[in-house]
């Protein structure tokens, strides 16, 4: 027999009573607790306590974690992280896949095409007039006047000033026929013009060239220039017309550059608008209260737009000072300036190189 003691009586009870139970029908009898002032959980007992914290009873019994007091904001910002994390891991996707890229590729992809080409032979060719300029200012000093050179010195600044010359003609001859892109550009408006005005009388194709974009038209003037002075340096023309033609090519050259800067700079303000419209959209967000979790997809979509248009800002200015540089190494042969030619062309040139 086993029996509950219940500690306090009211005055309509008894002092002490006690409940009889069987034995055999439940197998275990319960002791009450020596220390009867406070309350003790029975831990036969199949409803255990909710609480946040982890339980000390029995390990069968069941723990229940802080989700029962989360509220619906709570559960749809829990929702929302692992799709935050999934868009995360495919904008590295990338960023890794960039990391497989050698650098051989990258050359071997530039130098299959001509232009690829013509731009690492100018790479190596004014880093060579740039070692033979800076070989004449010293030797010139008075430090290294008068003293008699190595034998081998002379020999290499010749084999430089004729490897220079080489690569000044094959880059020429690699930008031979130039002119072709611009002339289907031209066709191609004429034909669309041709079948717009079927009924009409039909438009001469002088005419198309005279309305074409003055950009397109500039470059092919220049390229058809190009080829003239190209030939003429190769002793297929006279050398009189070659020169004409040279100087016809560097004012084309000149004129062109001023459009393309033009250009870059309205594409630049456009883009600084851009940029300026996005960074006011987020500091209006965030003086607003609106965080990256309350929400992620529009604050995301700005930041990925924001670093977007900064990085196709340094494009445009870098861009814009290869044209400065090719503005300055024309202007020498526009307008004949000799003062420090040499010196100043060079440095444009590699420059140019360089940014290009």
């Amino acid at each position: 027999m086993s029996s509950i003691t219940f500690p306090y009586a009211g005055p309509g009870h008894a002092s002490s009573s006690s409940i009889s139970m069987n034995d055999s029908q439940y197998g275990s009898s319960y002791n009450p607790p020596t220390d009867t002032s406070s309350f003790q959980m029975n831990p036969l007992s199949s409803h255990p306590p909710r609480t946040p914290r982890t339980s000390i009873m029995s390990n069968g019994s069941h723990v229940f974690g802080t989700d029962i007091y989360d509220t619906k904001a709570d559960a749809e910002e829990k929702h929302q992280e692992p799709e935050a994390e999934e868009s995360e891991e495919e904008d590295e996707k990338p960023s890794a896949a960039k990391n497989h890229v050698r650098r051989e590729d990258v050359w071997r992809e530039l130098l299959k095409s001509a232009n690829g080409r013509d731009k690492a032979f100018k790479l190596l060719q004014y880093s060579m007039k740039m070692y033979l300029v800076f070989h004449v200012a010293v030797t010139s000093t008075r430090a290294f006047r008068g003293k008699q050179r190595p034998a081998w010195e002379a020999e290499l600044t010749k084999r430089l000033t004729s490897a220079v010359a080489g690569f000044s003609l094959t880059r020429k001859c690699l930008i031979l026929f130039n002119w072709l892109p611009p002339l289907t550009s031209i066709l191609a408006q004429h034909s669309s013009d041709t079948y717009a005005s079927q009924k009409s009388k039909q438009k001469p194709l002088l005419h198309t060239f005279l309305h074409a974009p003055p950009p397109v038209l500039l470059e092919f003037i220049n390229g058809l220039a190009d080829d003239a002075a190209t030939f003429s340096k190769l002793g297929i023309i006279g050398k009189v017309t070659g020169e004409r033609a040279g100087r016809l090519a560097d004012y084309c050259w000149f004129a062109s550059t001023l459009v393309n800067l033009v250009e870059n700079s309205v594409e630049r303000s456009v883009i600084l608008d851009l940029q300026h419209q996005v960074e006011n959209r987020l500091y209006s967000e965030s003086m607003g209260g609106a965080t990256t979790k309350s929400n992620p997809a529009a604050n995301k979509l700005d930041n990925k737009e924001l670093v977007r248009l900064r990085r196709q800002d340094y494009w445009i200015q870098v861009t814009r000072m290869k044209l400065l540089m090719d503005l300055i190494f024309v202007s020498y042969d526009v307008f004949r300036l000799k003062r420090a030619k040499g010196q100043v062309q060079t440095v444009a040139g590699l420059a140019s190189a360089v940014l290009r």
